[in-house]
Parts: C-alpha cells; sequence; structure tokens
C-alpha cells in the first residue's frame, strides 16, 4: 500500500541472529534487508556469556536462510541499502568471539561479498565482572586483528565504515 502512494521504504529486520530458520522462513517475501549479529563462533561461549543454548546451529541456519531470501547487500546511486544483507560481529576481549571461525563461517557459506560490520564498542557490563576475559574493553590491537584477518578470508567482504 505504501508503494502505491510513492513511499518506497526497505523493510529492514534487525535481530540477535540466535533466531530459528524457521521464523526466518516465515518472512520470506516480506523482509528486504536482514541486520542480524553472528556474536560467538562456538556454543561454549555463547553458553557461558550469554546463556543460550545451539546458538551457532540457529545463528548459521537462520542467516544461509536470510542471504538466500535477500541476497548480497544491495545500495543505491545515493549509498543507501535497499535490500540484502548486513551482518554485524561484535569483537570481544581475548578473542571470545571466536571472530575467525564467524567469518570463515560467512564466506564459505553466507557470501565472500557479505556486508559485515565489525564492531569495536564491546563494553563490560551487567555481569561482566564475574569474567576476568571480558571485563575489559577490548585493545586497537585486537580489533585491527579481526579486520586483518577478515580481509585475509575474504578480500571480497565488504566493510560497514
Amino acid at each position: 500500500m505504501l508503494e502505491k502512494n510513492g513511499l518506497e521504504i526497505p523493510i529492514v529486520y534487525n535481530c540477535g541472529g540466535y533466531e530459528r530458520k524457521e521464523i526466518i522462513a516465515l518472512l520470506d517475501g516480506i523482509i528486504d534487508i536482514y541486520m542480524p549479529d553472528f556474536k560467538y563462533g562456538d556454543d561454549e561461549a555463547a553458553s557461558k556469556y550469554s546463556g543460550v543454548q545451539n546458538y551457532t546451529l540457529y545463528a548459521k541456519e537462520s542467516l544461509i536462510e536470510m542471504q538466500r531470501q535477500v541476497g548480497d547487500l544491495v545500495v543505491d546511486k545515493d549509498g543507501i541499502a535497499t535490500r540484502g544483507l548486513i551482518i554485524r560481529h561484535l569483537v570481544m576481549p581475548n578473542d571470545i568471539a571466536k571472530s575467525e571461525e564467524v567469518l570463515r563461517f560467512i564466506a564459505q557459506n553466507v557470501s565472500s561479498r557479505a556486508y559485515i560490520n565489525i564492531m569495536a564498542q564491546y563494553y563490560p557490563m551487567y555481569q561482566a565482572h564475574k569474567y576476568p576475559e571480558i571485563a575489559r574493553r577490548i585493545t586497537v590491537e585486537e580489533y585491527r586483528k579481526v579486520l586483518k584477518i577478515a580481509k585475509g578470508i575474504s578480500p571480497e567482504f565488504r566493510f560497514a565504515d
């Protein structure tokens, strides 16, 4: 209806990335842009720090389904996203997120041209003080290392500024 009246805006689904693929499948044809997080590269960290089970299974299946539906990110002549997948990955201290595993999975199973927002804004909150390994901000070196890894895994990755 909005398109009939000249309003053409993409429908964006901003999510934590821990959705069942069956739920994502129900959104086929409705969502234009998916923006999931892909936080952990292994289930042990996901369970320990976020209290979730089977994180990598659900995240991986969901990402594949999202990519199937909308493909790589498409931007218009003004650089505005119109369709596609934007994957966010939060760098964590001491490589708790297993960033290389996350990025390798994306390149090999989602798209070697994926648009990825590698985020440096980790801030220890809530009960992070209980875990010394995540009770600090990340260093510049940790962030740069993940960027270097990403570029080495797939020179075709595209990154958010």
